[in-house]
This record gives C-alpha cells, sequence and structure tokens, in this order.
C-alpha cells in the first residue's frame, strides 16, 4: 500500500516557520516509512515575497495572500505561524469551516479565543491542535490531553516563559542588574526588541489561560488571569532569595479545589529543593500533581525556532492521521468554573520597605501588618541610614489583607517606598 499525501499550507515563514520548513524537508521520508503519510507542503503565506529566504523554502509556492491558502481545495491541512488575532483569527475560522485540521502555535490567538474556536473545530469535525502555543517544545498539551486525560488533576505549577527565566537566572548567578540581565536577552536573541509581552508576564498568562482549558475544562480566557511580572525584582530581592536558600522564578498556577479555580503568574520564591528551582537559562518547566499520579515534572525548552518546529510537526502528524481516519481529538466541552478572587486566596510574601532609619520606625510597620491581620515569619534590616531597607517574610497571609498592608505602609511618613512584594512557596 501507498503512501497518503497530505498537503500543507502554512501560514507564515518566520523563525518557526522557516524552522518548520527546514524540518519538515529533512524528515519528510522518515515520516513517511513510519507512518504512511506523506507530508507535502503545497503553499507559503509570507508577508514579503521578495525576502531572501534558504534554500529549503521552494520560492515558487511562496504568496502573499493566506486567505488564498486557507481556501484553496488543493490544502488538505492549515499551519498557522502568523501570531496574533488579527488577520489570524478569521483565517483559522476560515479553514476550520472549509473542514482543515488547523495547528497552531498561536498562545494569543487561543487564550483569547479559544472558546469559541474549539466549539467551531467541534461542529465542523476537524483537529484545531496547539502544542507549541505552551512551553515551546514541551509536550505538555499532549499529556494533559491525551496520558493525564483521565486523572484527577490538582495543580498545574510552571514556568512557561524561557525570557523571563533566563533574566531571572542571569540576575542570581552572575549579580547581573534586571536591565543588564534583559539587554543580554536581547543580545541572544532570547527575548524581543520589545520584550513587554514577556515581562510583564502577559505571555506566562496567555499560556496558563489554555493549560486552564485544557487541564480542567475551564472556560477561561487571557482576561480572567491576574499577572504580575519581573521588571520590579533588583539585585537586591535576588540576593535575598540567594541568602535564605531561595531561587526567584516567574511561575503560572492553575490550581482547582473546591470547585473553584485559581489561575495566575506572578514571581514566587522557591526553595532550593524545589524542582522547579534548577530550571535555569531559557528553559521551561512545568510541575504537575494529580491525585493518582501524584506529581511529575516536564521539562526542555521553551522557545527558539526548532523546539518549537518539533511542537508544531507532532501536531501536523497527528491531525494528518486524524484527517486520513476520519476523525478528530478535541479538548471536550468546557464550562463555566468558579473563579477564585484574587482578593481571598493566601501565600506567604516577601516584603521589602525602603525606610528612614530612626527610633520607632520598626514598631510603626510591625503595627500595620498586626492590624490587617497579617503575621510576621521573619524580620531583617539591611542597610542603615538613607540605605535602610526592612525584609519580611510573612507567614500566609490574604491577598487583599496583604494590598490593603502595603497601602498604608505608603502612607507612612517614615516609609520611603515600598518595595518588591514576591509570593513565597513553601518546600
Amino acid at each position: 500500500m501507498g503512501n497518503t499525501e497530505i498537503r500543507i499550507g502554512i501560514l507564515g515563514c518566520g523563525v518557526v516557520g522557516d524552522a518548520l520548513i527546514a524540518l519538515m524537508n529533512a524528515q519528510r521520508d522518515i515520516i513517511a516509512s513510519r507512518t504512511g503519510i506523506d507530508i507535502s507542503i503545497n503553499a507559503i503565506a509570507v508577508n514579503d515575497l521578495d525576502k531572501e529566504r534558504g534554500d529549503w523554502v521552494d520560492a515558487s509556492i511562496l504568496t502573499d495572500k493566506p486567505e488564498d491558502v486557507v481556501a484553496s481545495p488543493e490544502i488538505d491541512l492549515i499551519v498557522e505561524l502568523i501570531g496574533g488575532t488579527d488577520p489570524t483569527r478569521e483565517l483559522v475560522e476560515t479553514a476550520i469551516k472549509n473542514g482543515k485540521p488547523v495547528v497552531t502555535a498561536n498562545k494569543e490567538l487561543l487564550s483569547k479565543e479559544g472558546p469559541n474556536l474549539f466549539t467551531l473545530a467541534d461542529s465542523n469535525g476537524v483537529d484545531l491542535l496547539f502544542e507549541a502555543a505552551v512551553a515551546g517544545g514541551v509536550p505538555l498539551m499532549r499529556v494533559l490531553r491525551e496520558s493525564l486525560i483521565g486523572e484527577p488533576l490538582d495543580r498545574v505549577i510552571g514556568i512557561v516563559n524561557g525570557t523571563t527565566n533566563f533574566i531571572l537566572s542571569q540576575m542570581a548567578e552572575t549579580g547581573a542588574t534586571y536591565e543588564n540581565a534583559l539587554m543580554e536577552a536581547q543580545r541572544l536573541g532570547f527575548a524581543e526588541s520589545d520584550p513587554t509581552a514577556d515581562i510583564s508576564g502577559q505571555d506566562a498568562a496567555s499560556k496558563a489561560a489554555i493549560i486552564a482549558m485544557v487541564a480542567f475544562g475551564a472556560e477561561i480566557s487571557l482576561n480572567d488571569v491576574p499577572y504580575q511580572g519581573i521588571s520590579e525584582i533588583t539585585s537586591a530581592d535576588i540576593a535575598f532569595a540567594k541568602k535564605s536558600q531561595r531561587t526567584v522564578k516567574l511561575l503560572a498556577v492553575v490550581e482547582y479545589s473546591n470547585e473553584a479555580i485559581e489561575v495566575k503568574v506572578s514571581p514566587a520564591m522557591l526553595p532550593n529543593e524545589h524542582p522547579l528551582s534548577s530550571v535555569r537559562d531559557s528553559y521551561n518547566a512545568v510541575f504537575v500533581e494529580g491525585q493518582a499520579v501524584d506529581s511529575l515534572m516536564l521539562y526542555g525548552r521553551g522557545a527558539g525556532g526548532n523546539p518549537t518546529a518539533s511542537a508544531v510537526l507532532g501536531d501536523v502528524i497527528a491531525a494528518s492521521n486524524n484527517l486520513i481516519s476520519k476523525t478528530y481529538r478535541g479538548i471536550g466541552e468546557l464550562r463555566q468554573i468558579e473563579l477564585k478572587d484574587l482578593e481571598d486566596q493566601e501565600s506567604a510574601y516577601y516584603i521589602s520597605v525602603q525606610v528612614i532609619d530612626e527610633p520607632g520606625v520598626l514598631a510603626n510597620v510591625a503595627s500595620i501588618f498586626g492590624e490587617n491581620k497579617i503575621s510576621i515569619r521573619s524580620m531583617e534590616q539591611e542597610g542603615m541610614g538613607g540605605e535602610a531597607r526592612l525584609v519580611f517574610i510573612t507567614h500566609a497571609a490574604n491577598e487583599g489583607n496583604l494590598r490593603e498592608t502595603l497601602s498604608q505602609l505608603g502612607q507612612l511618613s517614615s516609609v520611603e517606598k515600598v518595595g518588591t512584594t514576591i509570593r513565597v512557596i513553601e518546600p
């Protein structure tokens, strides 16, 4: 029996698209011998037809009309690598309505339009696969959708942004300031020229929303995910964490308990013995906790052309198999799950306060903690005079009480600045 040809249309030929084309060409014969599927690239939509490209990109199939690719009867499957929501939402919708499976790496699109697109894919009986949208080359989506589909999950927590992890690693390992670490990330290509989505936490929040949909079947969008970035973290914060046997990481947390779901992204201080503490550089890692499986961790490159292309190709093969067998794999019906109000969530915290070094300051500051029912686990003073800084680690405290405490601290005449606040995760 001969191989079955699946004709692919690729939208976008940037870093990931270019890497995907090279990988598909290199692996085409091997894939055919293992699966019986002959993956053929029949169209590539690009912005600039005149841009110089590698020899592995067939110039004869380039087009600057992506709408023609998704509508073409000569294309069986669409790979969307443009990014963003405009014009990608309409292109993906058109492809699905035309009965074409779609593979995408677009976390922004899925975090904003995921519920509608998944419903559309279900109603048309085609795949919408997105392994590369979360954690790059780490096969998290496939594990959650297939291997753990029957697992009663409790929590998914992880490092899902390589840019911020690289910056925090540089600050901890080399003593670099945040600004210098960011510049190094940009020089090495780990950060965009405009890194706002990464450093603000928005990129990780998009991925957290997708995780919540897949792991818990929650109908959630990016707008439901509170997020905090890393731009306020200082060398002094990193040094304190190091001294106290902790590591600062930007974490996405998705947790389900008591019929409610908690989804958030924020910096956190982890004890050095936590598995996520050792994840450095631009790597990603996700810790999954369930009632039967207990806990497991997935680790790998979270960004870059080749790792992302590898994840996309895996989805292309899966979607091709399903297309041939006239089936598809949806994520199931999403449901409205109560979102835990951030104000009601609890955590221990690291809090730094820059103060005037004079008698009575500590008593005034501590009294505000007490008035807002926040118990102090430890306190240290760093520096003297104009450089005096009080550093607190609290016991588990209510988020709403914490915010009121920070507000009142900022109004004290003896407080020059309320510095960084970081969640503290215990062993």
